[in-house]
């Protein structure tokens, strides 16, 4: 007998009716209509991407800074790169600030989730739009769309945004979803947490959340910083705290396998941790062997920052 709809977990059935909306629900005139007194910030973490900085600060600016008084504050969280990120995001109109420089006396880690969670001491706003430096197939409607949920009900918490990715094969370009996602996210959400399985994209780099919400939360330093506001989201606060919105199509650029293979091993130790697995060590060790029986080993941080309001 093949599977239906029906069979879905009746919990994420009904999110995904209720919960799921497309960015051109979300008009930027009336965006700006509905922010009222709420501040609202875009924080960008980046890390050597002085290729594609600019391109992302500037529409940004453009838009939603200089056009319509929606983004209050334009942030980039320079993660210690070794290029002229901090420089050129600079002059294309972002307030720069080096993960390094912030709280100093609570030391500095690598990763994505240190540059987030160090954005909560240098930022002010009430609601906190996140997207990825790298990006090369986007639009400022990436903002609206996910500020839009947060603004509309003062129950939404969280908003996820989800796309079809543009993948380079070489011969042309194809839309599918990221391989960590596909392969290790939706299916531990599906055993796990069945009322996330729908879920399209829980790994995605562009969300929005309330502050008051993610000063709460304990932050993975890397790349697990993603599913675990998602898990304790839902954990914490129930499935209809979170919402998530088509963006429609998004391009960046893509890591090779070993890369995520460690990006893989974080996020199921992120994710197991939120089932009362904790790793041994805050510092895991993944293994990969090549053609040549050599052994090539890639460490991962698994160090999870308090709660912002108790730093």
């Amino acid at each position: 007998m093949s599977p239906s709809s029906s069979d879905l977990d009746p919990r994420a059935r009904a999110w995904f009716a209720t919960r799921t909306s497309t960015w051109q629900d979300w008009p930027v005139a009336d965006v700006v209509a509905a922010k009222g007194d709420y501040r609202v910030a875009v924080v960008i973490p980046a890390r050597d991407e002085e290729q594609t900085i600019a391109d992302v600060v500037t529409q940004i600016h453009r838009d939603l800074v200089a056009a319509v008084p929606l983004v209050d504050e334009l942030v980039v969280m320079d993660s210690l790169s070794t290029d002229h990120t901090a420089e050129v995001a600079a002059e294309a109109g972002a307030v720069v600030h080096s993960v390094a420089e912030v709280r100093p006396d609570l030391g500095v880690r690598r990763g994505k989730g240190e540059a987030l969670w160090k954005s909560l001491f240098v930022t002010s706003a009430d609601l906190l739009v996140f997207i990825d430096a790298d990006l090369t197939d986007w639009g400022p409607h990436f903002v609206t769309g996910l500020v839009g949920p947060l603004l509309a009900a003062e129950a939404t918490l969280l908003v996820k945004g989800f796309y079809d990715r543009q993948l380079d094969v070489g011969e042309g370009v194809a839309a599918e979803g990221g391989r960590v996602t596909e392969l290790v996210a939706r299916p531990w959400l599906a055993l796990n947490r069945p009322e996330l399985s729908t879920v399209v994209q829980p790994l995605a780099g562009e969300w929005a959340v309330r502050r008051s919400h993610l000063e709460r939360l304990s932050i993975p330093v890397g790349y697990g910083i993603e599913i675990a506001t998602l898990v304790d989201t839902a954990d914490t606060a129930g499935v209809d705290a979170i919402a998530q919105v088509d963006l429609g199509r998004r391009g960046h650029r893509h890591q090779n396998l070993h890369d995520l293979g460690a990006m893989a091993y974080e996020v199921l130790a992120v994710a197991e941790r939120r089932n009362g697995r904790v790793p041994g060590s805050e510092l895991g060790v993944m293994p990969a062997i090549t053609r040549e029986r050599t052994w090539q080993l890639r460490t991962v941080d698994l160090t999870e920052r308090p709660p912002a309001v108790e730093s």
